[in-house]
C-alpha cells in the first residue's frame, strides 16, 4: 500500500508540473502579444493524449494516434508563424508534451509504427524553435535550442526504448512461464489417468478371477471399475481442455501435492516468531478431483512462497479451505508490513502468479490477490469442484 501511495502521489507530481509548465506557455504567449488559440489547441491536444486515464481511454485512441495528432499539430502551428512571418512563442509546456508524446511513440506503439510517430513528435520538437529565430542555423542562440532538443530527444527515446525491451523481456518471460505450467498440467495429467488406469486394471483382474467361481460379488467391483474409468476421464477431459485452451493467461515443474499434504506444508513453513494456522473447515472432502488439490497445494504453495520473500516480518499466517459443495475456497492471508530480510536476487522473478493464475483459471476458478483492510496480505483461490 505504501508503494502504490507513493506510485499515486509521484504520478500527480508530474501531472501538475506538466500543466504548471502549459501554463507557463499561455503566459509567454500573452506577453508577446501572439494569439493564444494556436498554443492552447496544441497543448489541449497533447495534454488529452498524455493524460486521458488508460482504463477510460477509447479503443480508437491508439497510441500511434495519441502521438502523431499534437505532433502534426504542433508542426501547423510551426508553419503557420513561417508562412504569416511573424515570430511566435515555444515554450517549456509544449515541448514537455512532445517528448511524452515521443516516450509513448517509441514505448507504446506498433513496432510499424514507433519508428514514424517518433520522428514526427522529435520533429516537430525540434521545428519548435523556428517559430522564433525563423531558422534553425543562423545565429548564436538558435543552434543551442537544437543542441539541447537533440539531447532530451535522444534521452527520452532511448529511455522509452530500454523500457521497451524490458516489457519484451518480461512478455517472453511470462509466455515461458506458461508454457511451462501447461507442461507441468500434462504432467499431472499423467499422474491423474496413470493413478485411475491401474485401479481399473487391478480391478479387472479381480473380476476376472471372481467371475467364474463368483458372479454374484461382481457388481460391487464393476461399479468401483466403473467410477474409477468416470474419474479418469473427467480428469482427462479437463486437463486437456486447459491445454487446448491457449487464450487462458501460466514455471518450473513441481510435485503433485493433495488437500493431506498442505498441513505438512504449513507445519515446515514455521519459524520462530511466525506462526502458521491451517484452518480447514470440518466438510472439506478428501476425495476432491485430483486437479484441485493439485492447484489447492500450489495456491497455499505459493502463497506461503511469497510471504517468505515479501513478508519476512508476518508474526501469523492464517491458511483456511472451505467448501459448499459447488467449489473449494482457499484464502492465505498474513499480518506483514512488507519487511523482508531476504536479498534482491532471493525475491524471484514475479512469474509465480502468474502460473498459478494459469492453473486456476484453467479449471475455471477465480484467483484474487491484494492488501488487507488493516496490515498484510491476502491470496484467495476459488476452484469448482463439480459437484451438484
Amino acid at each position: 500500500m505504501r508503494l502504490a501511495w507513493v506510485r499515486s502521489a509521484a504520478r500527480g507530481a508530474a501531472v501538475g508540473a506538466l500543466l504548471a509548465v502549459s501554463v507557463v506557455d499561455l503566459l509567454v504567449a500573452s506577453d508577446t502579444g501572439y494569439a493564444l488559440w494556436p498554443p492552447v489547441i496544441v497543448l489541449l491536444a497533447g495534454l488529452t493524449a498524455v493524460l486521458w486515464p488508460s482504463a477510460r481511454r477509447p479503443r480508437w485512441l491508439t497510441p500511434q494516434l495519441r502521438a502523431s495528432a499534437p505532433a502534426l499539430l504542433s508542426f501547423l502551428y510551426t508553419a503557420g508563424s513561417l508562412l504569416r512571418h511573424r515570430n511566435a512563442p515555444f515554450g517549456p509546456g509544449e515541448i514537455a508534451v512532445l517528448l511524452c508524446l515521443l516516450f509513448i511513440a517509441v514505448r507504446h506503439c506498433p513496432p510499424r509504427w514507433a519508428m514514424v510517430c517518433g520522428l514526427s513528435c522529435a520533429g516537430a520538437l525540434l521545428a519548435t524553435p523556428a517559430r522564433y529565430f525563423r531558422t534553425l542555423w543562423a545565429g548564436d542562440e538558435a543552434p543551442l535550442y537544437e543542441l539541447v532538443g537533440l539531447i532530451l530527444v535522444g534521452l527520452t527515446a532511448g529511455l522509452a526504448a530500454y523500457l521497451r525491451s524490458l516489457d519484451y523481456r518480461r512478455t517472453v518471460a511470462i509466455a515461458e512461464t506458461r508454457r511451462g505450467e501447461r507442461l507441468a498440467i500434462s504432467a499431472d495429467l499423467h499422474d491423474f489417468v496413470a493413478h485411475h488406469v491401474t485401479g481399473i486394471l487391478v480391478q479387472t483382474q479381480m473380476a476376472r478371477m471372481m467371475a467364474p467361481d463368483r458372479p454374484e460379488e461382481l457388481d460391487p467391483v464393476l461399479a468401483a471399475i466403473e467410477g474409477a474409468a468416470t474419474q479418469a476421464l473427467a480428469s482427462m477431459r479437463r486437463t486437456v481442455g486447459v491445454l487446448r485452451d491457449t487464450r487462458s493467461p501460466a514455471s518450473d515443474l513441481r510435485p503433485v501435492g493433495e488437500l493431506a499434504t498442505i498441513a505438512d506444508l504449513a507445519k515446515g513453513f514455521m519459524s520462530p516468531g511466525q506462526q502458521v494456522i491451517l484452518d480447514r473447515h470440518t466438510d472439506v472432502p478428501d476425495d476432491l478431483p485430483h486437479e484441485v488439490q493439485t492447484a489447492a497445494f500450489r495456491v497455499v504453495q505459493e502463497a506461503l512462497t511469497n510471504v517468505r520473500r515479501h513478508a519476512a516480518d508476518a508474526t501469523q499466517v492464517t491458511v483456511a479451505l472451505r467448501y459448499d459443495a459447488r467449489q473449494l475456497e482457499v484464502t492465505v492471508t498474513d499480518d506483514g508490513r512488507g519487511g523482508t530480510q531476504l536479498p534482491a536476487a532471493a525475491h524471484g522473478g514475479g512469474f509465480g502468479l502468474v502460473g498459478l493464475r494459469e492453473r486456476v483459471t484453467a479449471l475455471g476458478g477465480e484467483l484474487h490477490t491484494g492488501p488487507r483492510a488493516g496490515q498484510g496480505w491476502e491470496l484467495r483461490a476459488v476452484l469448482p469442484t463439480g459437484g451438484n
